[in-house]
């Protein structure tokens, strides 16, 4: 048998969640490659030949680059450098601040950490502000901080007057999320601000082209004729690549870091790397609970190749509980619950499939069709001492059932989705929806009516404290004196959700590009804006079919009667404006809201008269 020990192997296991992972710092990785004599695994930079371009130009401007640990801020640098003719050697040495004079005769000063930085280091951004405020200066800067590091550093020079104006201009870009503002001789790119979603399949498609995976050509476990005998390691890279039309799993992983992001949760290039790293080689008896070429062959001799399966390895399975929840990708990714949450359906296709004929073509395409993570020895095993009832078999049963689950979600098929309500998997029934035809369809168009008038009805149920089916229109209604009341009898006004004389509520991108809930009450008043994440689209659709609205998520709870409370301000402005309010009070009345026998929301006038 001829086992390979492959470099490449070891230099991507740098990558994972191990505990000295110096690979993961810029500074370390040349290093490693030089020392080991591999080629570095190359992501394009979604701002490099922008930025060398502009060093490279007869006006230049100084560039800030921030955002948090493991965006490639360090990187860049050093790539505008080396680009600039920068010398390696001077790169590497222990220098906070680089100079080098560039073809248009100003001299750069790149400072790759702005946190290295001691106290009396510091008087250089003095030359910084000058560059800013002069684009004549002879000095351009590129500096790498992260947000926070930004704005501190402030702090320890002059508070003069230019000072203050470059400290409020950069305050400003990172608020707006604007490159540049008029009048500065500045740009700032906020690295964060790259989505993961667009990031992932250029270093899936990275690694997995690398040519370190020659190594593998001769070595006798990748393709083996048993199929249980094959390399764990090889078998993730072929599921991973997928076929030329069929990329299931990079398509779902992909899909759930969108949809993480939509959360507000941002995953930089170092954790996408770590996904990818552990998702080929995560084995939980192996060093580090990482797999070295070693580790795949006892592995293999001792029967434990599902323990290796892709799927578990996606959501940090091979890790310790401790180990996945401090680790960010797998924190963000663990919210899904996959694995955790079932339907009926999939749990009757893994238990009785086999031997349910309505359920065996189901069995046999997603479980008997892969035995290697699938139908494998292990959970066949555990399978039939679960039903036949064989004492203690259960903990291990429900182990390998989840460890099915999580595979099912990367495995069905597309058109199989609608059918076996593929996320039911899943913590949130709605993200598949709220991503194809919110998000997306929001970003190119318009979502559909049946949606917005869902998301309405939700609203209303909250608005009012009452089971209500309207969908037509939003009912504002309060309790007389409290607007944040669990139940709300007193109508104050309702809102046509169909555009109607200047009333509408509609899902949108605004001018920011954030996917929000927007109602317009006129045309003369500003609309009121709902921010529309996953966590708040979930809810609101859950309350929609049935949900009590207090169970299921506090926070949104009460975010949506901010919003309520938004629109009765509203609602005020524009009566103030239509000279709708009255001084006599011999004649007042107010409408007490109540459910008709059809669950739309009826309202009954009560008259109160003074007396003097």
């Amino acid at each position: 048998m001829t086992i390979i020990q492959s470099e490449w192997i070891s230099f991507l296991r740098q990558y994972g969640p191990i505990p000295r992972n110096d690979n993961m710092y810029d500074e370390a990785i040349h290093r490693i490659i030089k020392r080991k004599n591999i080629e570095p695994i190359v992501i394009e930079s979604v701002y490099l030949a922008e930025l060398i371009e502009n060093f490279r130009s007869n006006n230049p401007k100084s560039v800030i680059l921030t955002g948090t640990a493991g965006d490639g801020k360090t990187y860049n640098c050093r790539e505008v450098w080396l680009s600039l003719n920068g010398s390696l050697q001077i790169w590497q040495n222990d220098d906070k601040v680089k100079e080098l004079l560039l073809p248009n005769s100003k001299k750069l000063f790149v400072v790759k950490d702005l946190s290295e930085l001691k106290d009396e280091e510091r008087g250089i951004l003095k030359l910084f502000v000058n560059s800013v405020l002069n684009p004549d200066d002879s000095n351009v800067f590129l500096i790498a901080a992260n947000d926070g590091q930004l704005i501190e550093a402030w702090k320890h020079i002059d508070s003069a007057p230019q000072t203050e104006r470059v400290k409020q201009c950069i305050e400003d870009l990172l608020v707006s999320g604007v490159n540049e503002k008029s009048g500065f001789n500045l740009r700032l790119y906020n690295l964060s601000q790259i989505s993961a979603a667009r990031l992932f399949p250029q270093i899936v498609d990275a690694v997995l082209q690398h040519p370190g995976w020659s190594d593998c050509s001769n070595c006798s476990l990748r393709e083996n004729d048993q199929t249980d005998k094959k390399c764990p390691i090889w078998e993730n890279r072929k599921r991973l690549e997928g076929s030329k039309d069929d990329k299931l799993i990079l398509s779902r992983v992909t899909d759930l870091l969108e949809l993480c992001e939509l959360n507000g949760v941002h995953l930089p290039i170092r954790q996408l790397l770590l996904l990818v790293s552990n998702m080929l080689l995560g084995h939980p008896e192996a060093k580090d609970r990482l797999m070295t070429c070693s580790d795949a062959v006892k592995i293999v001799d001792d029967n434990r190749t599902s323990l290796a399966s892709i799927y578990r390895n996606i959501l940090g399975e091979n890790l310790t509980e401790r180990r996945r929840e401090s680790t960010d990708v797998f924190a963000a990714l663990g919210r899904f619950g996959i694995g955790y949450e079932t339907s009926n359906t999939i749990d009757n296709i893994l238990i009785f499939g086999e031997d349910d004929p309505d359920l065996y073509s189901y069995y046999e395409e997603l479980v008997l069709n892969d035995t290697y993570y699938g139908a494998d020895q292990t959970f066949r095993a555990n399978q039939k001492d679960y039903l036949e009832g064989v004492t203690d078999s259960g903990e291990a049963f429900l182990n390998s059932l989840r460890s099915q689950r999580q595979r099912l979600f990367f495995v069905i098929p597309k058109d199989k989705e609608e059918e076996l309500k593929l996320w039911h998997l899943t913590t949130f029934h709605y993200a598949g929806e709220f991503l194809s035809d919110v998000y997306r369809a929001a970003k190119n168009g318009k979502v559909a009516t049946q949606i917005t008038s869902r998301i309405a009805q939700g609203l209303n149920r909250i608005f009012t404290g009452l089971l209500a089916k309207n969908n037509d229109e939003l009912i504002l209604a309060t309790s007389g004196s409290h607007s944040q009341a669990k139940v709300s009898r007193i109508f104050e006004e309702s809102i046509s959700v169909p555009k109607k004389r200047g009333e509408s509520m509609q899902i949108r991108m605004n001018d920011i590009e954030k996917l929000v809930v927007e109602v317009k009450l006129s045309p003369s008043i500003a609309a009121v804006e709902l921010p529309l994440q996953l966590v708040r689209y979930e809810f609101l659709s859950r309350v929609a079919e049935g949900a009590l609205p207090g169970s299921f998520s506090r926070e949104c709870y009460e975010d949506i009667l901010g919003f309520k409370s938004k629109l009765l301000k509203q609602i005020e402005l524009r009566r103030n404006l239509d000279e709708e309010d009255t001084d006599d009070e011999s004649d007042l009345s107010f409408r007490i809201i109540r459910l008709n026998q059809d669950g739309l929301i009826d309202d009954k006038i009560v008259e109160v008269n003074y007396y003097e």
